[in-house]
């Protein structure tokens, strides 16, 4: 495992995850649609004095995510790799997190559908991404 390249795919991870979800999330199909549960989300101002630790938060994710692709990538298609920790990754997200928050939280299934999709495809990018940036080394 290189310390070099870990760094440098959690980085890009990191940048990853936030161009998409700022695509699918603030700019997106979904933006409108948390503006229907005021009382379960905060307000765009509300996130602003919390967003530093959301930020840092994800950022040690995307270490520990890399250093567990590192682990299990063996070589082959790094990009095709990556798409398949990605989709794990997506899958593990929605069944935790999105259709857990459908349980516990009072929001509908539009919002649970829409978050379903987005963080799937988000997480799919982001794996390709640790992937193309992490891949081994050519060997000569």
């Amino acid at each position: 495992m290189s310390i070099t390249r870990i760094a440098l795919a959690s980085i890009a991870a990191f940048v990853a995850y936030f161009a998409i979800g700022f695509l699918t999330f603030a700019a997106g199909p979904l933006r409108r649609e948390y503006e229907n549960y005021k009382t379960i989300y905060r307000s765009q101002e509300g996130m602003k004095s919390v967003m530093p630790f959301g930020m840092l938060a994800m950022l040690v994710a995307m270490v520990v995510l890399t250093i567990l692709y590192a682990g299990m990538y063996r070589g082959g298609s790094p990009l095709a790799s990556g798409a398949r920790f990605g989709a794990l990754i997506g899958l593990f997200a929605v069944c935790a997190f999105v259709i857990h928050n459908y349980v516990n939280l009072n929001i509908g299934l539009r919002l649970t559908i829409g978050q379903a999709v987005a963080y799937f495809v988000e997480w799919v990018v982001v794996g390709i991404v640790i992937g193309a940036v992490y891949r081994l080394p050519a060997t000569t």
